[in-house]
């Protein structure tokens, strides 16, 4: 892309690139949500890319690309440590009949997300401040959802101990990771077993106009999670899963 880029074009044109098309009033949301990323992460942390054009590619396109090859059509889907919203926000800008709920630890992270849901006019997302240990032991929330879904959280074995317990036998944890995770699925083999869950599959995504590759990995629940998991987290972090 040039300097002095169109920024309803980049919006189509990335999402078309990765097999999504958005309308209009998808696009107007989107700039909505990029605005207001900017603003406010000017008075706390939302985010380290800074750039506009960035914001877009790495931030909405990258977390909408789980998108392509899962049917989220009146889904329940649950993003853990949402942050910013990502990538949950993004998937439901363009999945709006999926039921997603945002988990965060950090107040002020929600306060965001409850300003740019609103100016977005989207109404039906849930909000949740929780931890996401505390989520997993919650009887609203344990084994509850279609997809879990997580980017740039942990290693895998311990995001796994977080997710699993928060989905439905048969739903699955979709993690968004870096190019290379061979390490981390030869790592995470022992804590698949005792969540009773397994790798389904690993697809690669490069991110329009960057040099960026994304492996976004889907695991699938088979049974029921014993009930000691999740952990507590220091006990997630000194003795993962392994």
């Amino acid at each position: 892309m040039e300097t002095g880029f169109n920024i309803d074009k980049l919006l189509e044109n990335s999402f078309e690139k990765i097999g999504i098309n958005i309308d209009s009033k998808t696009v107007e949301r989107f700039i909505i949500y990029k605005d207001m990323l900017l603003s406010w992460n000017e008075k706390m942390n939302l985010t380290a890319i800074t750039d506009e054009r960035e914001v877009i590619l790495k931030h909405f396109v990258d977390s909408a690309a789980v998108c392509v090859s899962k049917n989220l059509y009146e889904k329940s889907v649950i993003d853990v440590g949402t942050g910013a919203g990502f990538p949950g926000i993004p998937i439901k800008l363009v999945n709006l009949k999926a039921n997603v709920t945002l988990i965060d630890s950090q107040k002020k992270r929600l306060n965001f997300i409850e300003n740019v849901l609103s100016k977005m006019e989207i109404y039906d997302v849930n909000i949740i401040h929780m931890r996401a240990e505390d989520a997993g032991h919650d009887p609203n929330l344990r084994e509850k959802f279609d997809f879990c879904m997580s980017r740039a959280v942990s290693q895998l074995n311990i995001l796994l101990e977080y997710s699993i317990p928060l989905l439905k036998v048969g739903g699955e944890s979709i993690c968004l990771k870096g190019p290379d995770v061979t390490e981390e699925i030869n790592t995470a083999k022992e804590a698949l077993k005792v969540l009773k869950s397994k790798i389904l599959d690993i697809k690669k995504v490069n991110i329009p106009y960057t040099d960026i590759t994304h492996s976004i990995i889907s695991i699938k629940k088979l049974g029921q999670t014993p009930p000691q998991y999740p952990r507590r987290p220091s006990k997630i972090t000194k003795s993962p899963i392994k």
